[in-house]
């Protein structure tokens, strides 16, 4: 019987306990509705061609294409996520280096005293000299070390996509500071524009009164208007600045030294094409939150064979070799020795403990694949949304700039009206009020426009090339990887 035991681990050479990972059990990432048309995508503002993989691009605007370039090459927070996917590349070969051969040297000296404790004078010393070196090579029967190597590599992935996901954050801010400080200069432009109406008006007015054919009262209600949209200026200028420092911080610059010639522009990026969304299963391939939840899921599936192959013997080809001697006669024949052989550890007394961390690794499989499930649904919900937003925000832009038009026909119609007095200071600057408002909320409607459209590109998730293998998710029949009742062997 107890020959039997011994002989166990060497039945399990070749083979791998622990469940093999093939993808989330689940069908939600499979389902048609998930890899489908996306609901939102019938609009005409988009079509369901790929997503390029440098979405910026389509707006043919090289300013912007040379501000997301920099940002991609020199941003802090992309820096420190390079640092991280370097550091999970380290442990990767620190587990790759587990499965290979191993040893050590020793080297050591010391003095005794020869004839017991009897304190002699001049002591009685004896000089000897120890050194070694040891080399053990694990053989791995169980499997034990690649789930680790797997589990090491998955994690890797899993930073991977993280870092990817900084990249896709990373280019869609530039793109809205960008069309921040654009669409601030339209902001600017249309409130001066008003402000100069506006103090025509109060030239008009002043006039009138001093001729005797209006009141004072007229005069200050014409500067309160002038005043209020003077006021709103420096807001604009201060939004204007706050986005052109944000721009330089993205870009891994200090704040001062911010792009000087993005000051002046007058045109925020547009595109001329309905937008390119693809479909619900591209979306997933190539959104980095869902790639990394299916990465963490691996780990955490090999995780259970890291476990599982605690219950089995750990097995090692070992050899040792050395000398010991006075430093007189170290190097004599004699001084030589060294053993060579299998050298088992089991820690069978304790598989109690080990079948309760199985189970442990097999409940943390299964929040990670919750969580997978959770990361699709919500990658779909943000797309959709984001979908919807923008063309929504496209029918309020329209209606928006149908109302500014109108005001502008009113506010001149109120103006020559005024002026071979046919109408009274009021409508005149109840006109004019009416167009002030009616500009600045179809620039606000325009800057949110872009926003809207930036948030389309970020949920889609895209922003670099080369995408990784996929995983395809296993039928809903195939038995569940996470079972922990019982460890099982699985062959390579």
């Amino acid at each position: 019987m107890k020959r039997a035991a011994l002989l166990a681990p060497l039945l399990l050479a070749g083979c791998t306990v622990g469940p093999d990972y093939h993808g989330p059990r689940s069908q939600l990432a499979a389902s048609p509705a998930a890899t489908g048309p996306f609901n939102a995508a019938a609009d005409p503002a988009f079509t369901q061609d790929p997503l390029p993989d440098h979405w910026w691009r389509l707006y043919n605007d090289p300013r912007l294409d040379g501000y997301v370039e920099e940002a991609l090459t020199a941003n802090t927070d992309l820096r420190t996520a390079d640092a991280n996917l370097a550091r999970a590349s380290q442990i990767v070969r620190e587990a790759q280096n587990a499965k290979g051969l191993g040893g050590k040297v020793t080297a050591g000296a010391y003095a005794a005293q020869v004839g017991g404790y009897t304190l002699t004078i001049p002591l009685d010393l004896t000089y000897s000299a120890v050194g070694g070196v040891a080399i053990d090579y694990p053989l791995d029967l169980a499997g034990g070390l690649k789930r680790g190597i797997e589990a090491a590599r998955d994690n890797r992935e899993a930073v991977e996509a993280a870092r990817d996901n900084v990249r896709v954050t990373v280019a869609a801010a530039v793109a809205k500071t960008y069309a921040d400080v654009c669409s601030a200069n339209v902001t600017l432009t249309a409130t001066q524009r008003v402000l100069a109406a506006e103090n025509k008006s109060l030239d008009s007015i002043h006039r009138l009164f001093q001729g005797g054919r209006g009141t004072a009262f007229d005069v200050t209600r014409a500067k309160t208007a002038a005043d209020r949209t003077t006021a709103a200026i420096p807001e604009i200028l201060a939004a204007r600045q706050a986005a052109l420092y944000e721009l330089a911080a993205l870009m891994g610059r200090a704040p001062s030294d911010y792009p000087r010639d993005l000051e002046t522009c007058a045109t925020p990026p547009h595109l001329t094409t309905a937008i390119p969304v693809g479909d619900g299963s591209a979306l997933l391939r190539r959104r980095p939150d869902v790639r990394a939840a299916d990465r963490q899921l691996a780990a955490a599936t090999a995780q259970i064979g890291i476990e599982t192959a605690r219950l089995y013997p750990q097995v090692a080809l070992a050899g040792e070799g050395g000398l010991a001697n006075s430093i007189a006669s170290i190097f004599a024949g004699g001084s030589f020795g060294g053993l060579i052989g299998p050298m088992i550890s089991w820690d069978f007394p304790f598989r109690a403990g080990t079948r309760a961390r199985i189970a442990a690794a097999g409940d943390q499989a299964q929040a990670a694949e919750a969580h997978f499930d959770g990361t699709v649904i919500e990658a779909l919900r943000q797309t959709e949304t984001a979908l919807n937003a923008y063309a929504r925000e496209i029918e309020h832009d329209r209606a928006l700039e149908k109302t500014r038009d109108d005001a502008q026909h009113q506010s001149e119609q109120a103006d020559k009206l005024f002026r071979f007095g046919r109408t009274d200071v009021l409508s005149l600057l109840t006109a004019e009020a009416n167009l002030a408002e009616a500009e600045a909320a179809l620039a606000q409607s325009r800057a949110q426009l872009i926003d809207r459209q930036v948030n389309v590109f970020l949920a889609l998730g895209g922003g670099w090339e080369n995408l990784p293998p996929t995983h395809t998710p296993a039928p809903a029949t195939t038995p569940g990887p996470y079972d922990t009742a019982a460890p099982g062997v699985q062959k390579k």
